[in-house]
Protein backbone atom coordinates (compact mmCIF):
# COMPACT_ATOMS: atom_id res chain seq x y z
CA UNK A 1 0.00 0.00 0.00
CA UNK A 2 1.74 3.26 -1.16
CA UNK A 3 0.37 6.11 1.01
CA UNK A 4 1.05 9.35 -1.53
CA UNK A 5 2.30 12.80 0.27
CA UNK A 6 -0.46 12.79 3.34
CA UNK A 7 1.87 15.83 4.84
CA UNK A 8 0.84 18.89 6.36
CA UNK A 9 2.56 21.34 3.42
CA UNK A 10 -0.12 19.25 0.72
CA UNK A 11 -3.54 18.44 2.99
CA UNK A 12 -3.82 21.34 5.80
CA UNK A 13 -4.72 24.82 5.95
CA UNK A 14 -1.42 26.04 7.30
CA UNK A 15 0.59 23.88 4.03
CA UNK A 16 1.94 25.43 1.42
CA UNK A 17 -0.55 23.96 -1.13
CA UNK A 18 -3.33 25.31 1.27
CA UNK A 19 -5.02 27.44 -1.39
CA UNK A 20 -5.04 24.59 -3.65
CA UNK A 21 -6.01 21.58 -1.61
CA UNK A 22 -7.43 22.56 2.01
CA UNK A 23 -10.88 23.13 1.02
CA UNK A 24 -11.12 20.04 -1.39
CA UNK A 25 -9.28 17.79 0.85
CA UNK A 26 -11.67 19.06 4.15
CA UNK A 27 -15.17 19.09 2.28
CA UNK A 28 -14.12 15.40 0.93
CA UNK A 29 -13.45 13.98 3.75
CA UNK A 30 -10.76 11.51 2.51
CA UNK A 31 -8.59 11.76 5.31
CA UNK A 32 -10.93 9.82 7.59
CA UNK A 33 -11.50 7.31 4.71
CA UNK A 34 -8.00 7.15 4.18
CA UNK A 35 -7.34 6.71 8.02
CA UNK A 36 -9.42 3.60 8.00
CA UNK A 37 -8.19 1.90 4.74
CA UNK A 38 -4.75 2.42 5.65
CA UNK A 39 -5.09 0.88 9.11
CA UNK A 40 -7.55 -1.77 7.67
CA UNK A 41 -5.04 -2.47 5.15
CA UNK A 42 -2.21 -3.42 7.86
CA UNK A 43 -4.37 -5.41 9.27
CA UNK A 44 -5.06 -7.35 6.33
CA UNK A 45 -1.31 -8.02 6.44
CA UNK A 46 -0.27 -4.67 4.03
CA UNK A 47 3.36 -3.65 3.56
CA UNK A 48 2.14 0.67 4.43
CA UNK A 49 4.75 2.86 2.36
CA UNK A 50 4.06 6.69 3.15
CA UNK A 51 5.98 8.99 0.64
CA UNK A 52 6.66 13.04 1.33
CA UNK A 53 7.69 15.16 -0.84
CA UNK A 54 10.76 17.31 0.77
CA UNK A 55 13.51 18.87 -0.25
CA UNK A 56 16.84 18.45 1.59
CA UNK A 57 19.73 20.91 1.71
CA UNK A 58 21.23 20.66 -2.32
CA UNK A 59 18.29 19.94 -3.51
CA UNK A 60 18.48 15.88 -3.73
CA UNK A 61 17.01 14.64 -6.96
CA UNK A 62 15.35 18.16 -7.56
CA UNK A 63 14.87 18.46 -11.19
CA UNK A 64 13.61 21.95 -12.01
CA UNK A 65 11.66 21.56 -15.47
CA UNK A 66 8.34 22.45 -14.94
CA UNK A 67 6.38 25.57 -12.84
CA UNK A 68 5.48 23.08 -10.59
CA UNK A 69 8.74 21.90 -9.44
CA UNK A 70 9.83 25.74 -9.74
CA UNK A 71 7.78 26.74 -7.07
CA UNK A 72 7.98 24.20 -4.90
CA UNK A 73 12.11 24.83 -5.40
CA UNK A 74 11.58 28.34 -4.66
CA UNK A 75 9.92 27.73 -1.49
CA UNK A 76 12.48 24.91 -0.49
CA UNK A 77 12.87 25.82 3.19
CA UNK A 78 9.45 24.71 3.66
CA UNK A 79 9.73 21.58 2.42
CA UNK A 80 13.22 20.08 4.37
CA UNK A 81 12.82 17.37 6.11
CA UNK A 82 12.59 18.56 8.99
CA UNK A 83 10.01 20.60 8.77
CA UNK A 84 6.53 20.83 9.69
CA UNK A 85 5.36 21.06 6.32
CA UNK A 86 6.62 18.14 5.49
CA UNK A 87 5.24 16.20 8.18
CA UNK A 88 2.61 13.25 7.58
CA UNK A 89 -0.52 14.68 9.22
CA UNK A 90 -1.11 12.38 12.35
CA UNK A 91 -4.94 11.53 10.96
CA UNK A 92 -4.01 9.66 7.99
CA UNK A 93 -2.80 6.61 10.23
CA UNK A 94 0.96 6.28 10.26
CA UNK A 95 2.53 3.90 12.92
CA UNK A 96 6.28 3.21 13.55
CA UNK A 97 6.86 0.18 11.57
CA UNK A 98 5.52 1.62 8.41
CA UNK A 99 7.69 2.73 5.75
CA UNK A 100 8.46 6.83 5.53
CA UNK A 101 10.34 7.47 2.32
CA UNK A 102 10.98 10.84 1.21
CA UNK A 103 11.60 11.86 -2.02
CA UNK A 104 11.75 15.07 -4.41
CA UNK A 105 10.14 14.25 -7.87
CA UNK A 106 6.38 14.06 -8.42
CA UNK A 107 6.31 10.07 -8.65
CA UNK A 108 6.76 8.70 -5.15
CA UNK A 109 8.60 6.12 -6.75
CA UNK A 110 11.34 8.38 -8.66
CA UNK A 111 15.06 9.19 -8.20
CA UNK A 112 14.56 6.51 -5.01
CA UNK A 113 15.39 2.72 -4.67
CA UNK A 114 11.68 2.21 -3.44
CA UNK A 115 10.94 0.12 -6.59
CA UNK A 116 13.62 -2.14 -5.99
CA UNK A 117 12.97 -2.15 -2.12
CA UNK A 118 9.31 -3.01 -2.77
CA UNK A 119 10.67 -6.21 -5.16
CA UNK A 120 12.83 -7.36 -2.54
CA UNK A 121 9.96 -7.19 0.03
CA UNK A 122 7.95 -9.52 -2.75
CA UNK A 123 5.56 -7.07 -3.56
CA UNK A 124 4.26 -7.02 -6.58
CA UNK A 125 0.79 -5.38 -6.70
CA UNK A 126 0.84 -1.89 -5.17
CA UNK A 127 -3.00 0.27 -3.85
CA UNK A 128 -2.70 3.76 -3.74
CA UNK A 129 -4.16 6.47 -1.97
CA UNK A 130 -3.28 10.08 -1.84
CA UNK A 131 -3.22 13.79 -2.70
CA UNK A 132 -3.67 14.80 -5.34
CA UNK A 133 -4.87 12.71 -7.67
CA UNK A 134 -3.94 14.37 -10.86
CA UNK A 135 -0.56 15.17 -9.85
CA UNK A 136 1.17 12.84 -7.43
CA UNK A 137 -1.14 10.05 -7.60
CA UNK A 138 -1.50 9.77 -11.19
CA UNK A 139 2.64 10.97 -12.07
CA UNK A 140 2.97 7.46 -9.48
CA UNK A 141 0.42 5.37 -10.72
CA UNK A 142 1.57 5.28 -13.97
CA UNK A 143 5.08 5.18 -12.92
CA UNK A 144 4.22 2.27 -11.00
CA UNK A 145 2.34 0.48 -14.38
CA UNK A 146 5.71 1.40 -16.56
CA UNK A 147 8.06 -0.51 -13.48
CA UNK A 148 5.77 -3.64 -14.03
CA UNK A 149 3.52 -3.45 -10.51
CA UNK A 150 -0.04 -4.09 -10.66
CA UNK A 151 -1.27 -1.16 -9.86
CA UNK A 152 -4.53 0.17 -8.22
CA UNK A 153 -5.65 3.67 -7.22
CA UNK A 154 -7.85 3.57 -4.26
CA UNK A 155 -10.87 5.89 -5.51
CA UNK A 156 -12.36 6.35 -2.24
CA UNK A 157 -8.52 7.83 -0.65
CA UNK A 158 -7.69 10.35 -3.13
CA UNK A 159 -8.85 14.01 -3.85
CA UNK A 160 -7.86 16.72 -6.31
CA UNK A 161 -8.57 20.60 -6.75
CA UNK A 162 -12.10 19.58 -7.53
CA UNK A 163 -14.19 16.79 -8.10
CA UNK A 164 -14.28 16.99 -11.72
CA UNK A 165 -10.17 17.06 -12.01
CA UNK A 166 -10.35 13.92 -9.44
CA UNK A 167 -12.83 12.44 -12.13
CA UNK A 168 -11.15 12.77 -15.30
CA UNK A 169 -7.68 11.92 -13.65
CA UNK A 170 -9.76 8.59 -12.20
CA UNK A 171 -10.69 7.76 -15.61
CA UNK A 172 -7.40 7.83 -16.96
CA UNK A 173 -5.85 5.68 -14.43
CA UNK A 174 -8.35 2.80 -14.63
CA UNK A 175 -7.13 2.80 -18.39
CA UNK A 176 -3.74 3.17 -17.82
CA UNK A 177 -3.16 1.10 -14.48
CA UNK A 178 -4.80 -2.55 -13.51
CA UNK A 179 -7.78 -0.78 -12.86
CA UNK A 180 -9.41 1.71 -10.11
CA UNK A 181 -10.83 -0.14 -7.20
CA UNK A 182 -12.99 1.36 -4.12
CA UNK A 183 -11.36 0.76 -0.75
CA UNK A 184 -13.72 -2.27 0.36
CA UNK A 185 -12.67 -3.28 -3.02
CA UNK A 186 -8.69 -3.10 -2.57
CA UNK A 187 -9.78 -4.90 1.33
CA UNK A 188 -11.30 -8.00 -0.79
CA UNK A 189 -8.28 -8.03 -3.00
CA UNK A 190 -6.00 -8.31 0.08
CA UNK A 191 -8.46 -10.85 2.27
Amino acid sequence: MLALHWQVNIVSPEGFFAGMLAEPVAASGVIGRAERFHRQAREAGALVVWTRFTIPVGEGSLVRNTGFMNAVADAQESFRPESHGAQLVPTVGAVPDDWVESNQQLSGLAGTDLPDRLRRAGVTTLLLTGVATNLTVEQTARHAADLGFRTHVVTDCVVAPSPEITAASLANLDLATSGNLTADQALALLG
